[in-house]
Parts: C-alpha cells; structure tokens; sequence
C-alpha cells in the first residue's frame, strides 16, 4: 500500500460517511487538512465568518437531514466559538462531528501561542472527545468518533495537531469501518399491553408528542382518533401533525396555547409520546401518566409516569391504535370547540387594522406565502413564541434551538437548510436581537448563493426579556438595542433588502423576496407588543 498522508485518509472516511458539507475557517492550526480539503471536490468547504456559525449549522443540518453535521475550527480562539453550536447539538440529541486543529504534536502541554486543554473544554459537551496522538491512529478515530456521534445522538470531537495530518502513513489493517447499523427497539409486550389497560379505563386522555414522534406521525393520529384523545405537540414537533387538524392543540407552556394548558390539567390520563418535556410547572401535579420514548434514561425524568415504555415511536403507538377500544367523544369535543374559540381569537388578532405592523400580523403575512416543501428556522426571542401561536405548520421541515434556546441560531439554520434542500425556498424568522447576534454571517448566503428570505422582527429591543423582568415584578432594564438598517446591511453584503413599516409594505417585500434568486433581508418594523 503506498503511503498517503493521515489528511487524505480522513477526507476518504469522511466521504464513506457520505459527508457533503464542512463548516468552517481556515487558520495556522488546520490548514494542512484545509490543504487536503483544496484538492478533492466531493465534501464542499463552506467558509463561515465565525466558527460558532459552522457549529450552529452543522447541528442544524443534522436536525434537518438526520445525517451527521461537521464543522472545523483552529485551536486555542476558534475552538472555543464552537461551544455554543455543539451544545446546542447535544441539547437536542442531533449528531454532529468537530474537527479541531491543535497546536504541533510536539509543542503540546508546553503552553505554546493559542494552546489550550481542548479535551478538558470539550467534556462536559461532546459524547466522544479525544485528541489523536500519533497520525496513524487518525482514520480509525475519526470512524470511532462519528459512530458514536450516531449512536450517543450528539457531538464527537476530535483534536488534531496540525502536522498529523500532512504525516505520510501507511494503512495495511484497518481496525474500523464505515459501516453503522441504527437499532430498532420493538417495546415490550407486556409494557404495551399495561398501557393498553390505564388508556382503556381513563376517560379523558391527552397526548403530549415531541420530535421523537416525528416518523410516527400517522401512526399518532390513528391513535388519537381511535381514542379520541387532543393532541399538544411541543415546539421542536411543530407541524407533525398538521396545525390546522382539530385534534391538534397547538403548544403548551408560555408559548402554547390556553386549550391546551387546560386539557392536560383537565386529563385523567397524560401519554408522553416521544418527548422528555422538562416546563413541570405547565403539567397536572399528580395524574397517572404513560411515556413512551426511545431512550429509557428519558421515561420519568421530568414527570413521575406511572408507565414507561422504550421503544422506537412507530411500533409502539401502532400497537396501541391497533389494540385499544374506541371512547367516547364528549372530550376531545369541548376541546375542538375551544381550539375553534382560540382560533377565532388569533385570527382577530391577525385581521385587526393598525397604523403599525404588529408580529402577529407579520407572521400571517409570512403564512400567505409559505408552500408545502418550504424550509422554516426559527430564531430564539419573542419571535419564538409568535410562530408557535399563528404559523401553521402542515409537515415542512422546521429548525430551531429548542434546548438550548440559543439566540442567533435562525441564520445559521438557513445557511443549513438551503444546502441540504437546495431546491426549496427557506424562510427565516428572526427577532433584530437573535439577528444581529450572527448577521455576519449573511455574508456567507450570499457568497455561495443560497437565495433565502430572512425576515427581521425589528422592535429595537430584547422583547422577550423585558416582559420576562416586568413578569417578576423588576422594572425592565437593558433590554433596548440600537436600530440597525438590516436592509441596507443586506444590500451590503451583495444580497437583497427591504424595509416594511406597514402591511403592505410587507405584503410587496414578501413577495419580492419569494421570487429572489439571493439571498434577502425583509426588515419587518413592528409595534411594541408584548409576548407573555
């Protein structure tokens, strides 16, 4: 076998990995892997302007295709910008692979320019963190690291000395491979037919679906009906079951809705279907509780459940809509008669006529002209809970930072979007603040053209925080930010940009920015309107 440098074995894994995208910037401390990267075509290297940037993005591209993300970064400064993006990753269980340069192999431990101890910064985040000693260890640790970020459903980082990966090895035995097989957990029988017995005898039944339901779908609204139970979806499982379906709820807690927050305290029976909801204070004190989930360090961890049940999602909630007896509908009628109140409710809210545009009235503007396959990344702020209470949601695809609830995480979704769905149009919602925490980065949409509409809810302020202040009884402080002309800023960077102060102002910026082939800023003015 001829030598080959450990770089170039680590591009060939990453390749069997079907890896197609990296994240990152170029530096002193991996510029020889960037050098591998130069000369092959496959894996394309996207440039960000700040590495917390590729984190976010990565995480969000996991998220969105269920395939690793990866990003890079130099030691010492960039490593320590990734944090945020793969804690966001491990909050929200999506797999994620960090290359991260080190300073030379034989400089380590000597406190040398931009070193640090990135295996003790990196522990507390990532499933997997080891830094490689010697280059022929490389392929066979990058193999390690990114099943595990599978299995473990989170982060791996791997930290690379720089000169490791220009290191000449040979490979005559390959100790790993490529190759990962994804379990599938059937629950157990007995656990299905207990649950079968509390869903029987309860009268009043309510199911609270998170993500982990996503491929379960069908399956939970067969459920639903045979058993006539509503359903409250948390805000990472928005649109699984369309929003417009009467039995569908909407959220629950600060960003949900009143139908649900007094179904679930009116509930005989809670059923926990692929969600570790952690809000206690927005659930009954004491009613008898099934949670299913595939991860049995999940069942009971927020709630005391009277039953659990692990397993994957389809199985399960198949076996129960197939096996339960059919109840009474006098229930989940009172509570599609008062989601109907609710809506009327919003929708007055949406129609009403104001000299300046309020979020929810740019939000139904966004609604009109959202297709089916669109892509939505919604950003963290009072924007959040906007789009949880008036975008209707019916399967497109949806990213957000919902553990972590990280500030500037919209743009980065986008970038993470429109390359892993180039063919559809991506929708960004973001609040000025969450915005301009990362709009550098809009540089980087428009450099590898990625046509994407970003509307900005411009209110100069930290909307969300100072409602919080003035909940607890604090006179709201430091919550205003300095106006930013987001448009200009956009026209800027080389994309597009539109200023909306009323509606149809907006109603032209929209339309405008759907039938762009740039990427585009829609700064949305908005009244000052408070969110809680």
């Amino acid at each position: 076998m001829f030598d080959k440098t450990a770089g170039s074995y680590v591009i060939e894994g990453l390749k069997e990995w079907n890896v197609s995208h990296l994240f990152g910037m170029p530096g002193d401390s991996i510029n020889e892997f960037v050098e591998e990267l130069r000369k092959q075509q496959a894996i394309r290297f996207i440039q960000i302007r700040h590495e917390e940037t590729g984190a976010l993005a990565a995480s969000a591209y996991s998220k969105l295709t269920g395939r690793i993300g990866v990003c890079m970064s130099i030691a010492g400064p960039g490593a320590v910008h990734l944090l945020n993006g793969l804690y966001d990753a491990r909050k929200d269980k999506t797999p994620v692979l960090a290359i991260v340069g080190q300073v030379e192999h034989s400089k380590v431990g000597t406190d040398t320019f931009q070193e640090l101890k990135l295996e003790a910064m990196f522990d507390d985040v990532a499933v997997y963190n080891r830094q490689v000693q010697n280059a022929d260890q490389l392929p066979d640790m990058l193999n390690q690291a990114i099943r595990t970020a599978y299995a473990e459903k989170g982060p791996a980082v791997l930290s690379v000395s720089d000169d490791l990966f220009s290191t000449k090895i040979k490979r005559e035995k390959a100790l790993t491979s490529s190759e990962y097989s994804s379990p599938r957990i059937v629950p157990a029988s007995e656990e299905l037919r207990n649950a079968g017995k509390l869903i029987d005898a309860a009268e009043k039944p309510v199911i609270l679906a998170g993500k982990g339901a996503k491929d379960a779908s069908c399956e939970l609204l067969t459920f639903s009906e045979k058993i006539k139970a509503p359903i409250i979806l948390t805000l990472p499982a928005k649109g699984i079951v369309p929003d417009s379906h009467p039995h569908n709820l909407g959220q629950l807690g600060q960003l949900g809705t009143k139908p649900s927050a007094e179904a679930v305290k009116d509930a005989d029976l809670l059923i926990l279907a692929g969600t570790s909801y952690p809000y206690r204070d927005y659930l009954p004190d004491d009613t008898p509780a099934i949670q299913l989930d595939i991860d049995p360090k999940a069942i009971g961890k927020y709630y005391p459940v009277t039953l659990g049940i692990a397993g994957d999602m389809k199985p399960g909630i198949g076996w129960l809509a197939e096996n339960v007896s059919v109840k009474d509908d006098s229930f989940l009628k009172k509570y599609i008669e008062q989601r109907a109140v609710w809506q009327r409710q919003l929708q007055k809210e949406t129609d009403k006529v104001t000299e300046a545009l309020q979020p929810q009235q740019v939000v139904a503007e966004v609604q009109k002209i959202i297709g089916p396959s669109d892509v939505v990344s919604l950003d963290v702020g009072s924007v959040t809970i906007w789009a949880a209470r008036y975008l209707q949601l019916s399967g497109q695809p949806f990213v957000l930072s919902s553990w972590l609830a990280t500030m500037g995480c919209g743009l980065p979704g986008g970038i993470a979007a429109k390359l892993a769905f180039p063919e559809r149009q991506v929708i960004v919602l973001a609040g000025d603040g969450g915005f301009s925490m990362g709009m550098q980065d809009f540089a980087t949409a428009v450099k590898y053209k990625l046509p994407m509409m970003i509307v900005v809810f411009n209110n100069q302020k930290i909307q969300l925080i100072e409602d919080e202040q003035d909940k607890a009884g604090n006179v709201p402080s430091q919550v205003e930010i300095a106006d930013i002309d987001y448009a200009a800023f956009a026209i800027a960077c080389g994309g597009e940009g539109h200023t909306a102060r009323t509606r149809a102002e907006l109603q032209d910026a929209l339309a405008k920015a759907r039938e762009s082939k740039k990427p585009v800023v829609v700064n949305a003015y908005i009244e000052d309107v408070s969110s809680i």
